[in-house]
């Protein structure tokens, strides 16, 4: 009888299962956490701050800094900018930090499974 790799022996962990129970990948699982969690809460905190400011002060929100253009509509104009910033931020640690590891990883598991 054989098996694929597709369904394991019972009682066996697959290569999937050995590389993420490895102390490898909880590493590069920490990594992408370190990085992603805490730029994803910034950036929630800013945006919220963003919407409650336009429902509950709009007085504020409203204040010219220069011309036409006021508070509100710089605070809107920094939310694509700062979108744009953390993408390349992002891209940015990833090829650097995270990617490599990762492939390394992949193709570590590769090679596992051609066995």
């Amino acid at each position: 009888m054989t098996h694929d790799d597709e369904s394991p022996p019972v009682g066996s962990l697959t290569a999937y299962e050995q590389m993420q129970a490895s102390p490898e990948f909880a590493e590069l699982r920490r990594r992408f956490r370190r990085f992603v969690f805490p730029v994803t809460a910034f950036f929630l905190a800013w945006y919220f701050t963003y919407v409650l400011l336009s429902v509950f002060a709009p007085g504020f929100m409203g204040t010219k800094v220069f011309g036409n253009i006021n508070i509100g509509l710089l605070m809107g104009l920094g939310q694509f900018v700062t979108t744009f910033a953390i993408t390349f931020w992002y891209a940015r640690w990833a090829g650097r930090e995270f990617d490599p590891k990762a492939d390394e990883l992949g193709a570590r598991l590769d090679g596992e499974r051609e066995h």
